[in-house]
């Protein structure tokens, strides 16, 4: 029998970076600055953890993070297909969570962009997987029972934190992320992105 198509795919890229440990301990001093400077932070979708104000990303350590990941959301407008000639991508906002043990994220999506990340600058091990939820109506409305999960019936998919990882997907996926059940912080740069025509 041959293989369904998958008219509708939702993409999710997760993407181990080399050489990430320089820019890690550049960019974990510089989120720490900002969290002894302000240790209240801003309450969106955190439960317990510290969550900052946006960067200043015309800052030497956000430029550099930038410059860092550039290449894969290049990639990503590759893999879309989206005209590259006419188009850009720029990263419009981006900030830190700093989860503590018993720290997590209520699900959410990210509006007014078109991609949005999350970068791990410190995952120690079940400090939290971020989760994804399936984003169509018809199939959460109704489905059959399966016997396993794979990828033509989950609901709910989840992906595990690892140092120097970059995940990437659309604003519009629902996410959240799990209680931090170690004793670690579990630190997060989450950015969101819009694509927008180049100007002449």
């Amino acid at each position: 029998m041959t293989k369904p198509n998958l008219f509708f795919p939702t993409p999710v890229w997760t993407i181990q970076l080399d050489n990430y440990k320089k820019i890690n301990e550049e960019i974990y001093e510089y989120i720490k600055k900002q969290q002894s400077s302000d240790q209240v932070g801003i309450n969106k979708s955190n439960i317990k953890g510290w969550h900052s104000r946006d960067f200043d990303l015309n800052e030497k350590e956000p430029q550099n993070f930038i410059f860092f990941i550039s290449k894969h959301i290049e990639q990503l407008m590759i893999d879309m297909n989206w005209d590259t000639k006419k188009q850009i991508a720029k990263i419009s906002n981006m900030w830190a969570i700093v989860n503590t043990g018993g720290s997590a994220n209520l699900r959410h999506q990210h509006g007014n962009s078109t991609v949005s990340g999350a970068y791990y600058v410190r995952a120690p091990e079940n400090s939290g997987d971020i989760i994804f939820y399936d984003p169509r109506p018809a199939p959460i409305y109704s489905h059959p029972n399966a016997t396993t999960p794979n990828s033509l019936n989950a609901q709910v998919n989840g992906i595990s934190p690892k140092e120097g990882a970059l995940v990437l997907f659309p604003s519009y996926l629902d996410h959240s992320v799990n209680e931090n059940l170690s004793k670690d912080e579990r630190i997060v740069i989450s950015f969101n992105i819009r694509i927008s025509m180049k100007t002449k």
